[in-house]
């Protein structure tokens, strides 16, 4: 049990590097070698974007007396040989091709966004419902997630007399036998314990997808959604009075309270409880502090995903509260 909470543990380390370090967006620099930012914003420009920036957003007047348009003219970025977002198409764009990352994932979603804003006329909302809708689709595999998370804790009892049991022996016979006794546990309680895996695997991608789709489609990082610029990070929102700072602090707050509950109520509440009380807290802070540097659109998709497990997860322990009272 132990070596499956190490093991997703590396998971979400390799996810961050993978998220900080990977990715196919390219930020616009100067000659100078500095990034390029909008000034009205404050967020950094993309070289790479899918589709031409609004002509307001072009025209803009920057510090330096420069609109945005001269900024990416001078810095190499042909904005009259890419389509306007609202006409942006899946396979034309997918010819263009920039790599397997972008192809498969980055401009699917991007064109999907942008097809649904449309209809809805809000790439905020489109944003919510491609979140809902992805989540959705996925249902019968998370739902498989947070019933084998209900497994182990039926199975706790039985798990921790294990712990208890070879507490202290760490010598080869020992451990080939707590592990032979733990494998019959998980047999009788029916637990897969790769199957917790699954989603996270799955989300990984997507959520990287969402960060690259909402970089390089200047129709979602322009946009002005409730009380949040959407490509806009909460920390330059509210140092750079972009739009009320309350805005950006309830989204942060949301971030928070939405993962609380996540982590809470799809805690696998291993053995070690110590072990697991501490690895969520520091996901926790490690997730709020993201939120303070995530885009203001990424944090939306957060919450909804957040949200969206807390209630499955809920449905899920309902369910299993049923089939006892049945039993």
């Amino acid at each position: 049990m132990k070596n499956i909470n190490k093991n997703k543990s590396k998971l979400v380390v390799l996810f961050l590097i993978v998220l900080l370090f990977t990715g196919c967006t390219a930020p616009l620099k100067d000659k100078d070698n500095k990034p390029v930012k909008n000034d009205a914003t404050g967020q950094q420009l993309t070289e790479n974007i899918l589709c031409q920036p609004s002509t307001k957003s072009l025209e803009t007047k920057q510090n330096d007396g420069k609109t945005l348009l001269e900024k990416y003219v001078e810095n190499g970025v042909d904005i009259n040989s890419l389509p306007k977002c609202s006409n942006f198409g899946l396979i034309e764009n997918i010819k263009k091709y920039d790599g397997l990352w972008s192809t498969i994932f980055v401009k699917p979603l991007a064109w999907i966004l942008l097809k649904i804003g449309n209809i809805v006329g809000s790439r905020g909302l489109a944003l919510i419902i491609v979140s809902i809708a992805i989540r959705v689709i996925a249902f019968p595999l998370t739902r498989k997630t947070a019933i084998q998370s209900e497994l182990i804790k039926e199975a706790q009892p039985q798990l921790q007399k294990l712990e208890k049991k070879y507490e202290g022996k760490d010598d080869k016979d020992s451990m080939m036998k707590k592990s032979q006794e733990m494998a019959a546990i998980y047999k009788k309680y029916k637990i897969n314990p790769v199957a917790g895996c699954l989603f996270a695997l799955i989300q990984l991608p997507l959520f990287i997808a969402f960060l690259e789709a909402i970089n390089r489609v200047p129709a979602i990082f322009e946009e002005q959604f409730l009380l949040w610029q959407l490509g806009t990070t909460p920390i330059m929102g509210i140092t750079q009075g972009v739009l009320p700072a309350i805005g950006y602090i309830l989204l942060i707050a949301g971030v928070g309270v939405t993962t609380y509950f996540s982590l809470k109520l799809n805690s696998t509440n291993n053995p070690d409880n110590a072990q697991a009380e501490q690895m969520n807290k520091i996901m926790f802070f490690m997730i709020l502090f993201m939120s303070v540097v995530m885009t203001s659109a990424l944090n939306i998709y957060w919450i909804v995903t957040n949200l969206f497990t807390v209630v499955q997860n809920i449905l899920v322990a309902k369910e299993k509260e049923k089939r006892k009272k049945v039993a």
